[in-house]
């Protein structure tokens, strides 16, 4: 029970956060300005099967948001990764960082993952798709 209710809170502050602020810049083609490809920032490779390539603002590290583009750059997600140290210490998921506006979002998965480059430490991805779960399956291997 506890882990459903704190899926919802962290679900319900992406999309307020999503819906509450914007970019100057069209982010469904490009990342702003400040966002860095993570294939640059550790080493993982440019585009991510699953996820798409990733951008992030360094200064948001390590939760994001990271913007995931697939492989036309189009937007398709919206990807915090969340410590599991964080989400233990009942931590509230507040300012999770700049978020774009006027986003649909279609779906939301949440999975954990054990640590990779650039998030070591066991985490929660929560992912806000912006394409179906059938588009997601087709055109993001």
């Amino acid at each position: 029970m506890k882990r459903s209710k704190l899926y919802a809170a962290v679900v319900a502050l992406a999309i307020l956060t999503l819906a509450g602020s914007a970019w100057a810049a069209d982010i469904h083609k490009s990342p702003p300005a400040q966002f860095k490809k993570v294939s640059e920032l550790v080493s993982l490779p440019d585009y991510l099967p699953g996820m798409g390539t990733l951008y992030v603002d360094p200064n948001t590290l390590p939760v994001g948001p990271f913007l995931g583009y697939d492989k036309q750059s189009r937007l398709v997600n919206i990807i915090y990764m969340v410590p599991l140290s964080e989400i233990n210490a009942h931590k509230a998921m507040t300012g999770l960082g700049t978020a774009a506006a006027r986003l649909k979002i279609d779906h939301t998965d949440m999975e954990y993952n054990p640590g990779h480059p650039g998030v070591e430490v066991p985490h929660y991805h929560i992912v806000q798709w912006l394409i179906s779960h059938e588009e997601e399956q087709k055109h993001m291997k």
